[in-house]
């Protein structure tokens, strides 16, 4: 089946689109402004002075998005109330109380500088900012920790973005869509903000890509991962308009580096079904899969994270696998792997989480999926998604020769915040 580069990613964006979720978001949005219209200004039913923040209010979030940012704007008569070291603390828990009234059932806390509403019926997370409004548009807004207001400027963030967006024929939206779908299937630990920095960056330092369609996707994502993996490990980066710090919570370019030859491959293959499956391994489930012919055949019982909880990647976790079998030293499998060692049949293989920085409580599920011809021959791919054998701990065993894959995920509030993945190569000595 001969699928053309377009047609690939037209089909990638549309999968991409936040969709029918954005009702909701819409109806969750003007219910929490009404609910502080009310109590901070006494008027009923009033959707006016908010304004929708992070990738969503930039436009560049994605299905799955989970963490909702809105700035509610203040009463600027109520500025010298909160004016002292308690006033932070006072406007949030205000906030706080005004919308626990609202929601009394649901879980609704102050987080330093915002209030957090953790919705579970749809698993959004609205992080309600409560600021004052300057007259340059930007906003101060509470910090509990440091017990004063601090100045922020989304709405140049905002106009940042629509800029390069405009000039690069909307393509810059598009690329930064693509680098949350990468993020959230190969577990990169990056913001939203950060990302749409490095897009910002990447076309600031071309303009290859500015007037090209989907057909040139192929090399603008290539060429956007090779950015990344050249970039210089550094702390932070300014944010588009308001020059914000935007903080690197891990480094990104050894991913970055995996993707880029990904795309390669990908590029190489263009025209099979193996191109398809080389995107997926970039984009995830929302590139579309082309038909194949296997010399075998077997029952496709791969399941996949996505059709079952949100992905929302912004937390860490990493596996390992101890090796273990009669008569030899265990190993851990990616020292081994370093070594480029190749396991053999019959050994006791357990999965385990060696970091993790989500906060308990949080589930794990776990996937083992086996590739190649001689799965296919035995019937016998697997890749459901599964539990722990034992708390953090998924025991396995070597069985045959190929590639095989094994993925963590944790799942926190019904969202996978964080994913890890280890390739399991069998050496072709299995029986």
């Amino acid at each position: 089946m001969n699928v053309k580069v377009s047609e690939i990613f037209d089909a990638l964006l549309e999968n991409l689109k936040v969709g029918a979720a954005s009702a909701t978001i819409a109806m969750r949005r003007d219910e929490i402004t009404k609910a502080l219209n009310k109590d901070f200004r006494a008027v009923e039913g009033s959707t006016a002075n908010r304004l929708m923040v992070g990738s969503y209010g930039r436009n560049t979030a994605i299905r799955g998005v989970s963490d909702l940012d809105m700035i509610f704007i203040l009463p600027a008569s109520l500025r010298s109330t909160y004016d002292t070291e308690t006033g932070p603390r006072r406007a949030l828990t205000r906030v706080k109380d005004a919308l626990k009234a609202r929601y009394p059932n649901t879980d609704i806390r102050v987080d330093q500088c915002v209030v957090r509403v953790q919705f579970t019926s749809n698993k959004f997370k609205f992080e309600v900012q409560p600021a004052f409004e300057n007259a340059d548009g930007s906003f101060d807004y509470p910090d509990t920790k440091s017990k004063s207001w601090k100045t922020t400027k989304p709405r140049d963030e905002i106009a940042a973005t629509k800029e390069c967006n405009d000039r690069t024929s909307r393509n810059m939206r598009h690329l930064a869509r693509l680098a949350r779908a990468w993020k959230d299937t190969n577990g990169v630990v990056m913001g939203g903000l950060l990302i749409d920095t490095l897009v910002h960056g990447f076309f600031s330092n071309t303009t290859e890509y500015d007037d090209k369609g989907t057909l040139w996707f192929d090399s603008m994502v290539r060429d956007f991962f090779e950015f990344l993996m050249n970039e210089p490990d550094q702390d932070y980066y300014l944010a588009p308009g308001s020059k914000q710090h935007v903080k690197v919570k891990r480094r990104f370019q050894p991913k970055a580096k995996k993707a880029y030859n990904r795309c390669r491959e990908a590029i190489a293959d263009e025209g099979t079904a193996s191109a398809n499956k080389k995107w997926r391994e970039v984009f995830g489930t929302a590139v579309p899969l082309a038909t194949s012919e296997s010399a075998h055949a077997f029952t496709n019982t791969e399941e996949f994270i996505e059709n079952q909880f949100p992905v929302d990647i912004g937390r860490s976790v990493t596996i390992d696998c101890m090796v273990t079998q009669n008569g030899w030293r265990p190993a851990l499998l990616r020292e081994m792997l370093r070594g480029r060692s190749l396991l053999l049949p019959n050994k006791e293989l357990d999965f385990a989480i060696t970091g993790c920085d989500v906060q308990e409580p949080y589930e794990v599920r776990w996937k083992v999926l086996n590739r190649g011809e001689e799965a296919e021959r035995r019937n016998n791919i697997r890749g459901q998604i599964i539990s722990s054998s034992r708390p953090g701990v998924r025991h396995e065993r070597t069985s045959f020769r190929g590639e095989h894959i094994v993925e963590c995920y944790v799942i926190k509030d019904g969202i996978v915040v964080a994913r890890d993945s280890i390739d399991v190569p069998i050496s072709a000595n299995a029986a």
